[in-house]
C-alpha cells in the first residue's frame, strides 16, 4: 500500500540542522503515526512521502518555505517583567501565549531586571532541515480519523511540530504546566 491522501503512514525519523545536528528523533517517543494529505507534518516532508510504502527509506532535505517559514523579526518583542510569573525567567525558557491568532510558543531570548525579550517565531523557522525517514507502515484512515483529521490511539503523538522537549511555562498565569510539557500541538 503507498502512501496517499486518507492513508495514515508511521514512520520512523531522526532531523538534524545544516550542521548535521539531532533535533529530534522518533525512537526517543516512538514511530510517529501522521494521517498523510491534512497537514499534520511539514509539508515538504509530506510531499517527499508521497507514493513511498512501507519498507522505503529516504532522505528529504526540506527548505523553511516547506517547513515552518522564514523567520518574522516583528515577532520578537518585549514584555514587562512583572507580566511574567514570580521565580526565575530564563533565556532559553518556553511560554505557552494565548494570542488571537490561536496558541504561541514564546522562547525566552534576553532578560533584564524591567523586561523580558521573546521570540514568537518557531525555535525552526528559517532552518533547513534534513529528515532521514524510514517508512514503518501504511494503512487505510478510520473515518473518525478523516472526520477529525489527524490519527487516533497508536502511535498519534503527532510530535512533528515542536520538536524540543520544553517546560509548558503558561503565559496565562494560571501556571498550568501541561501533561506533557513537550510544547506538542496540532498543527493546522
Amino acid at each position: 500500500m503507498q502512501i496517499s491522501e486518507g492513508k495514515v503512514a508511521t514512520i520512523d525519523y531522526t532531523l538534524t540542522d545544516e550542521e548535521g545536528s539531532v533535533i529530534d528523533e522518533s525512537k526517543d517517543q516512538g514511530p510517529l503515526a501522521y494521517l498523510h494529505g491534512f497537514g499534520n507534518i511539514v509539508p515538504g516532508l509530506e510531499a517527499a512521502l508521497e507514493g513511498k510504502s512501507a519498507g522505503d527509506s529516504l532522505n528529504v532535505e526540506v527548505s523553511p518555505e516547506d517547513a515552518y517559514g522564514a523567520r518574522d523579526e516583528e515577532l520578537v518583542q518585549a514584555i514587562e517583567r512583572d507580566r511574567f510569573p514570580d521565580g526565575s525567567v530564563q533565556v532559553g525558557m518556553r511560554f505557552q501565549a494565548h494570542t488571537p491568532n490561536g496558541s504561541r510558543l514564546l522562547t525566552v531570548i534576553a532578560v533584564d531586571e524591567e523586561e523580558v525579550t521573546v521570540d514568537a517565531n518557531h525555535p525552526l523557522a528559517g532552518m533547513k532541515l534534513s529528515f532521514a525517514v524510514k517508512v514503518v507502515g501504511v494503512r487505510d484512515a478510520t473515518k473518525e480519523e478523516l472526520e477529525h483529521g489527524h490519527v487516533h490511539g497508536e502511535g498519534g503523538h503527532d510530535h512533528g511540530h515542536d520538536h524540543g522537549h520544553d517546560h509548558d511555562h503558561d503565559h496565562d498565569h494560571d501556571h498550568d504546566h501541561g501533561d506533557d510539557g513537550h510544547g506538542h500541538g496540532h498543527h493546522h
